[in-house]
């Protein structure tokens, strides 16, 4: 629910009101922001439970290092940065660990938005099953940087001041993601009923985008325990 009280506040006066002690000022911050980061983390995951674990983390470490927030960049933006280097660390380690997969089809079942998997046309869920089922097999880094500017619809340089690197390495991400993509879009594009080409959105950098997922670009992708609530981060 809104707090009346922070409806006209910015998000770095709320930040500066959470340093100097407001007990509430943070919980709207999560409010504000936690759908995206969430979309994000689990885009970028492809788990539920980790990408749960990987917002919750990022939460709790900006709710402790607040006070560090120089007004550099956004605060959406330091959000952001926070919890895809979460999700890039949790992503890493997983590679690391080398544990056996997950079954495909339950995994790809849990990414569906709940508005995708109840009333999506047959052909628009196996569109994006086999999307994220493909980027699943990208690099992580490739992968956040596709979710950032293809997924969610993030410009290149906004994209680039979240993973901290430069525009032209996110680009080059993008390329390299895209290209592995390529093969299946194709696929995709030439395999649809009755000929027709499934209509794919042309990015900022040029060449195949993954399609956006479907409904508003701020849409959650459920309500994990301990993301939405904002609470426990004290």
């Amino acid at each position: 629910m809104n707090d009346a009280r922070f409806a006209d506040i910015s998000d770095q006066d709320l930040l500066t009101q959470h340093v100097a002690g407001e007990p509430d000022a943070f919980g709207e911050l999560v409010r504000r922001h936690r759908d995206r980061l969430w979309a994000v983390a689990l885009r970028t995951l492809g788990d539920r439970e980790e990408a749960a674990d990987a917002v919750q983390d990022a939460l709790v470490s900006a709710f402790r290092a607040a006070h560090t927030f120089r007004g550099q960049s956004a605060v959406t933006t330091w959000l952001h940065r926070i919890t895809v280097n979460a999700c890039l660390d949790r992503a890493r380690k997983a590679a690391s660990r080398k544990t056996a997969p997950v079954d495909d089809a339950e995994r790809l079942d849990q990414l569906m938005e709940p508005h995708e998997s109840a009333e999506a046309p047959a052909e628009r869920q196996d569109l994006h099953r086999e999307l994220l089922a493909a980027l699943a097999t990208l690099p992580a880094e490739q992968r956040a940087a596709l979710v950032l500017v293809d997924m969610q619809a993030y410009p290149v340089a906004e994209a680039a001041r979240i993973l901290d690197v430069p525009t032209g390495t996110v680009k080059s991400r993008c390329a390299r993601g895209r290209a592995r993509l390529l093969p299946l879009l194709a696929h995709l594009r030439s395999t649809r009923e009755g000929g027709k080409d499934v209509p794919m959105e042309r990015n900022r950098t040029q060449g195949p985008s993954v399609p956006p997922a479907s409904g508003p670009r701020d849409a959650g992708d459920g309500d994990p325990a301990g993301v939405k609530g904002g609470g426990g981060l004290a």
